[in-house]
């Protein structure tokens, strides 16, 4: 039978590497090794010191039970012997349901197909798009539907590592105020903050895109300005009483020390 071959590149490439294989061949000299009798003597000396070592018989690896759906374990619960025994979520994004099924298996999951740890976020690598903060955020929501609070805490935290561009950064928030409930007060609540600290800035690198954020979803722009308005108020009133301090210092009369 024919030995396997692979050939890489065209006709010239499969000349050259004949001709280093045939020059390989031709130099390499066969090294033949022998076992001389001290050799085999010294060996055996070494197995009748060498103790026996028994080790202990660790199993199969221990699984850890993965976090059950309520929201599913219901769905399953209803299931009749007559009937369909399929669970339909028409709105909920594929993907995002892959990822589900990862961290059912791996408690975690990752975006990215090369890597399997919590880090997906290669250093200096910006979301332009915001097409990683999206794959976290419906999982976030996913988590929401399924009722698995340690899914969304993970996919939250992911979210924190990603770097975004300000076009990316609306688009993310676009779907978090139209995809969550309005009591949410963990992704909103990041959300929101980024812009209020941010939006004087931003906005002007997105301001279009900004704008129609604010006129289609209310919501986001009251909350947006309610955190500058709070953090402005609280400014004025440090800065009220700083000055009502220093002046309440100066108004004191000296006491001379007798």
């Amino acid at each position: 039978m024919d030995k396997p071959e692979v050939e890489v590149g065209g006709a010239e490439d499969t000349l050259v590497s004949e001709s280093i294989q045939n020059t390989v061949n031709s130099e390499a000299p066969n090294v033949v090794m022998h076992l001389t009798q001290n050799t085999k003597s010294i060996n055996e000396r070494l197995a009748e010191r060498t103790p026996d070592i028994s080790l202990p018989d660790v199993g199969e690896p221990e699984l850890k039970p993965s976090e059950e759906s309520p929201f599913l374990a219901e769905a399953v619960s209803a299931f009749s012997d007559s009937g369909s025994r399929r669970i339909e979520l028409p709105d909920e994004n594929v993907e995002a349901f892959g990822y589900f099924l990862q961290y059912q298996y791996t408690q975690d999951y990752s975006i990215s197909p090369a890597t399997s740890s919590t880090e997906d976020v290669v250093i200096g690598e910006i979301d332009d798009s915001g097409d990683q903060l999206l794959k976290h955020a419906r999982v976030y929501t996913l988590a929401e539907k399924l009722g698995m609070p340690s899914l969304k805490t993970l996919a939250h935290s992911k979210i924190h590592r990603i770097n975004s561009s300000p076009h990316g950064e609306i688009t993310y928030a676009r779907y978090v105020y139209t995809h969550t409930p309005v009591d949410d007060v963990t992704i909103r609540k990041s959300v929101a903050s980024f812009w209020a600290m941010r939006s004087h800035v931003l906005r002007h690198e997105a301001e279009e895109e900004f704008c129609q954020l604010c006129l289609e979803v209310p919501r986001f722009c009251f909350d947006v300005l309610s955190l500058i308005l709070d953090d402005k108020e609280k400014r004025s009133r440090d800065k009220a009483e700083a000055e009502f301090n220093v002046r309440g210092s100066g108004r004191k009369r000296l006491r001379s020390v007798i």
